[in-house]
């Protein structure tokens, strides 16, 4: 089978972090004659994998190099520090970035956070993944700032988190190459803005279905029946000794 005789699909990339099973079980549903296939793709090198046709869309972490790519930012996470379970963290609701100045603060190589100053003190060299990182948070060694979905994915039963205030947040947004808006691109868009299957932006409207037509009422269409002359000379009997209908007779001579 030729590239050209191959069935269409979808290719959707994704960042860790972000959970795309509502979108993909909404696009089976809608389309399901047309296959879409999940792709993981690091942060750092989803936009490259974008232009290079390496998917058709994708789910990637701002902010990103938005050359030649079209980008809708969805929603924005918020910033945990990830801790051992007895580290004294763990006492308060959230943290400030202030009160970590003292505290060693991993900063992997693929950290997702626009970081002008990162919080606290680096440690002499940086971890290469999020995943290291976290390994090394276990082992005592420092703590971690990443948005919340990544503290979810690498989640370990001797470490937490809290919320960090006063930080970079991380926000997810959905792209692709913007010279490759494809009808399948601008399906997937529906679906990920919450576009009905009848929306009058959406591609494929669901066809119109013919009105039922409805029996005409009994008697809707008939003329009414003219009224009928009152009978002459007629009366209605009041009991059996009652005048029988027929002709007056003459008045009787006194």
């Amino acid at each position: 089978m030729t590239g050209s005789d191959a069935p269409p699909s979808f290719r959707l990339g994704y960042v860790p972090g972000v959970t795309p099973t509502k979108w993909v079980r909404i696009w089976e549903e809608r389309l399901p004659d047309i296959p879409l296939h999940l792709v993981g793709l690091s942060a750092a090198e989803a936009p490259d994998v974008l232009r290079g046709g390496g998917a058709d869309a994708g789910f990637v972490r701002l902010p990103i190099d938005r050359t030649d790519l079209s980008v809708i930012p969805l929603y924005t996470e918020t910033t945990v520090v990830v801790v051992p379970k007895d580290h004294i963290v763990t006492a308060v609701d959230e943290v400030t970035a202030e009160e970590l100045a003292d505290e060693l603060v991993l900063h992997p190589l693929d950290d997702t956070l626009d970081w002008e100053h990162p919080p606290g003190r680096p440690a002499q060299e940086r971890p290469a993944t999020t995943a290291d990182a976290v390994q090394l948070v276990a082992a005592g060694v420092g703590l971690l700032v990443v948005p919340q979905s990544l503290a979810r994915l690498h989640h370990r039963r001797d470490l937490t988190y809290r919320p960090l205030t006063d930080v970079p947040q991380s926000q997810v947004a959905l792209s692709w190459p913007e010279e490759r808006t494809t009808d399948m691109v601008e399906d997937f868009i529906g679906i990920v803005r919450g576009r009905t299957v009848n929306s009058s932006r959406g591609r494929r409207p669901a066809p119109a279905q013919p009105k039922e037509k409805r029996p005409a009422a009994e008697g809707a269409r008939r003329k009414p029946a003219p009224p009928k002359p009152a009978g002459k000379g007629r009366g209605r009997r009041t009991g059996s000794g009652g005048a029988k209908p027929g002709k007056r007779g003459r008045p009787r001579r006194r």
